[in-house]
């Protein structure tokens, strides 16, 4: 049985919090790491509860959410010089638009003058979502040829509809890079199941993919990714209750989980 790769998504909003995480993702075990540059815009922010003393008030104490930074401090071809220099592992750089999910406040041609800056700067990986203008992703492709290897990503901020619609949406995807990725919502069992069924479907197609679900049950295929023949699992080094909840999973309870099940 092989066991896929472990990608560990760098938390942090600064360079510096990256840095210190993906040291945290090495000793941990990870093969890789994600440097989610859509994240240098935002900011963590104390939410405050509407009544401290209520406890049915909305927030929790100490609950944070992410705004928009008022000023960027960062100069970008230095952020790549710095993770370049800082990180002993291969890197992901993704730069996530908020149409999926991420946080880069910018115009599309902005960022995918970062995504060229991110190829032309050597890294291993690059993120390159589906939906980018076909002809401006062909440009991409081509600049990062056989020395950065491609995530092909579609986030949804839905349910799949079936696990069929999975499984089409991956082969479809499987001739736009080296790995499709494909990340649905997931509300609980059924949603999960479908992101399960459908892995196993492709397991034996000689397709390099992952799928998950961030939500409940999302972490089904993260936890049984070696029998399902997925070849990266994305995790995180962080240590929070609300992980499993989030469909997340910690690097270290993972690769625990696959000694458990004795997946080796």
């Amino acid at each position: 049985m092989r066991l896929p790769e472990i990608c560990s998504t760098l938390s942090g909003t600064t360079v510096e919090e990256m840095l210190a995480d993906a040291s945290r993702a090495t000793a941990a075990g990870a093969d890789l790491v994600e440097a989610r540059l859509d994240m240098l815009y935002v900011k963590e922010a104390v939410l405050e509860p509407n009544n401290t003393s209520d406890s049915r008030s909305k927030f929790k104490r100490n609950e944070t959410s992410l705004i928009p930074r008022e000023v960027l401090d960062f100069d970008i071809d230095e952020v790549f010089s710095l993770l370049k220099a800082g990180i002993e592992l291969p890197v992901v750089l993704t730069c996530r638009p908020i149409r999926q999910g991420g946080h880069f406040p910018g115009t599309e041609d902005d960022r995918c003058t970062i995504l060229k800056k991110a190829i032309e700067s050597g890294v291993s990986w690059i993120d390159l979502e589906m939906d980018i203008e076909s002809s401006v992703r062909e440009e991409l492709v081509s600049l990062a040829g056989d020395k950065t290897r491609i995530i092909s990503s579609e986030h949804y901020d839905r349910e799949p509809e079936s696990d069929d619609e999975i499984v089409d949406k991956v082969r479809e995807m499987s001739n736009h890079g080296d790995i499709v990725k494909l990340c649905y919502n997931s509300n609980g069992k059924r949603s999960g199941l479908k992101l399960f069924e459908a892995a196993w479907k492709l397991k034996d197609e000689g397709i390099d993919y992952t799928v998950m679900g961030i939500g409940s049950s999302g972490d089904w295929t993260r936890i049984h990714s070696p029998v399902l023949g997925i070849k990266i699992v994305y995790t995180s080094s962080e240590a929070d209750s609300r992980l499993t909840s989030s469909g997340r999973i910690n690097t270290t309870e993972l690769t625990n989980a696959w000694q458990m099940l004795d997946y080796n």
